[in-house]
This record gives structure tokens, sequence and C-alpha cells, in this order.
């Protein structure tokens, strides 16, 4: 039998996108028109976040500005409009596709 080898110690993992990105239960990935965004359902959204709402049976991205929400297209959602919309969590991690690289004039920000 012995006792375990404290080289274990020392081994490394590999990494995978769920460690990378905190994906855990409360996490939903999906996919975009330019890779994945992970999206957390339990973290409660703040000013200037990036959120997955569901608005006119649409889902898309918007940021929290204020009392309003600035879709990705420039509408303005605040007021009455807002009884429409449901935030479904906090985008916490975008991921893009590596083959856009080659067309991507500013791959890194």
């Amino acid at each position: 039998m012995g006792f375990p080898s404290p080289a274990n110690d020392y081994v490394e993992h590999t990494l995978t996108v769920n460690d990378l990105c905190q994906v855990d239960a409360n996490c939903l990935t999906i996919q975009t028109s330019t890779g994945y965004a992970v999206v957390n359902h339990s973290i409660k959204p703040k000013q200037q976040d990036l959120v997955l709402i569901s608005f006119c049976g649409r889902s898309q991205f918007a940021r929290v500005m204020g009392r309003a929400l600035i879709t990705d297209d420039g509408e303005a959602l605040e007021g009455d409009a807002l009884d429409d919309v449901t935030v479904a969590g906090v985008v916490t991690f975008l991921i893009n596709r590596a083959s856009r690289a080659a067309v991507d004039e500013l791959p890194v920000i």
C-alpha cells in the first residue's frame, strides 16, 4: 500500500473553460454571433454591468445605465418599457472565436 507520493502536491491539473470562467450551477453559457457569453443569474446587476435580457420575446444584451437599459443597438429601455423586460443574469465573460482573429483589427482591448 504505502503512502501517497509527495510529488502529487506539485502536479498541475489541465485548465478548462469552466475553471477559467468560474462556470458553476448559477451560470449559463450561450452562443453568440461572435463566440460565447457566460451569464451568471445569481449576481445582482449594478451600474455599467452587461446583462442578458428578454424583451418582446427576444433575448439580447443590454447595459445598465442609471434607471435604463441600453441595448446593443442603442435603444434605451426605461420607464414603463421596463415592465416587459426580464433580466436573465449578468454577463461575466465573453469568449470570442479565434477564427475571427484574422479579420479583427483589435483582437485584444
